[in-house]
């Protein structure tokens, strides 16, 4: 029997829980409230902190015997990822909580496969909430008052809460493969590789579903979570470029698990070296104090661009190309030898052919090549017609349609 988790601090969040449980139970659904507080109340939750603690890699005395409250609710977040994955019966979920409750329970949230139900109601949801949606389609509710007992507006807020998490749950419907539907293929895309994603999705579109993704940092992580959710077939990641703001410090860094997910899974994989000569900052001003001699292009008000060095090429190339090399599925890695983004060529801004060697020879050297894992050098632009055309042709031959 399915049932919607509502999670929450029962040491202090007890009577705002009941009143949750009360309204999903209303609309016909069982549910059961989850304590994630560190401290010892009597509570009425379904399952205890005790039973939740228990799932920590070190016991419950990590999260529940621990003076330091930071530690205890960090170790609950883990505790409680640990306990959702270990059930199989889980409809949807639900959580409320201020900043130190959304940060316990967003993380796990945050695991869950993409399209399960999802609802956080918070105070801090009228701020920045990337930290605690991150790639994934949580929705966060502002409580707009503090949790701090029952009131008419809380109600009336927690009853929303209760009523849409139980919609959500009421109209969810497990993705299925169709057998009548396009493959679907994810693909990544920043401003200056628009000409070759946009010419690639033209040469596809009419037999696959071209699923594209801006490259800011979220773009590349959602990308891997349709791909870990088993929602994508294979992947054309063109665009790399959030590699370069991991190394040096932009404000679009992929995390270090970056391509990770395509080695577990196997799926075939087509990459470049798409923009791969750009760090990403804000306006001018806010470039850091180490980089203000650098090769910087303002692309507008808000974005100013810094030339990658052959250093830190070398570096990304090496980085790069171990991710390749754990990857088992059939693999094709394209180097465009003509330049990596639109101003990365003869006249522009960033062309530099030193800078590019770096990181070709860095791919190459460190490259473990196989029949399933290739290197394929094109002497163009990543923007030009060549270049596009033998990646569709790649890719449709790995896909033998």
């Amino acid at each position: 029997m399915k049932n919607v988790y509502v999670i929450g601090t029962c040491d202090t969040k007890n009577e705002e829980l009941v009143f949750l449980r009360s309204v999903i139970q209303k609309n016909g659904h069982n549910a059961k409230i989850v304590d994630v507080g560190t401290s010892a109340r009597p509570s009425s939750a379904d399952i205890s902190n005790e039973v939740v603690a228990s799932y920590h890699p070190l016991g419950r005395k990590a999260v529940l015997d621990l003076s330091d409250r930071a530690e205890a609710i960090k170790n609950m977040s883990i505790a409680l990822c640990k306990f959702i994955n270990s059930n199989n019966d889980v409809s949807g979920v639900i959580g409320i909580g201020g900043s130190g409750g959304t940060a316990l329970i967003a993380p796990m949230m945050q695991m869950l496969p993409l399209t399960v139900p999802k609802l956080l109601v918070s105070t801090v949801a009228s701020g920045n909430v990337a930290p605690y949606v991150g790639a994934t389609d949580i929705s966060m509710m502002y409580s707009v008052v503090d949790f701090l007992g029952l009131n008419p507006i809380l109600k009336s807020i927690l009853t929303n809460a209760g009523n849409s998490i139980s919609g959500m749950v009421n109209g969810y419907v497990k993705p299925q493969p169709d057998p009548k539907s396009k493959t679907s293929i994810g693909l990544t895309m920043f401003g200056v590789t628009t000409v070759c994603v946009e010419s690639i999705t033209d040469a596809l579109r009419k037999d696959f579903e071209c699923l594209v993704f801006h490259a800011t940092g979220t773009g590349g992580q959602s990308m891997e979570k349709l791909a870990e959710s088993q929602l994508l077939d294979a992947v054309i990641d063109i665009t790399t470029t959030e590699v370069c703001d991991y190394f040096m410090g932009g404000v679009f860094p992929c995390l270090e698990s970056r391509f990770d997910i395509f080695a577990a899974n196997g799926m075939p994989y087509i990459g470049s070296v798409g923009a791969l000569d750009m760090v990403n900052f804000g306006p001018k001003e806010t470039i850091p104090q180490k980089y203000k001699n650098r090769n910087l292009f303002v692309h507008n008000a808000q974005v100013t661009l810094m030339r990658t060095t052959t250093d830190e090429n070398k570096k990304m190339g090496a980085w790069i190309a171990e991710k390749l090399n754990k990857m088992h599925g059939k693999v094709s890695f394209f180097l465009p030898m003509g330049g990596v983004s639109v101003i990365d060529s003869p006249g522009k801004p960033f062309y530099n052919p030193d800078a590019n060697k770096a990181l070709f020879d860095a791919i190459e050297q460190n490259l473990i090549q196989t029949k399933s894992r290739k290197l394929i050098k094109i002497n163009s632009n990543i923007n030009d017609p060549v270049f596009s055309n033998k990646v569709v042709e790649e890719f449709r031959s790995i896909l033998n349609v």
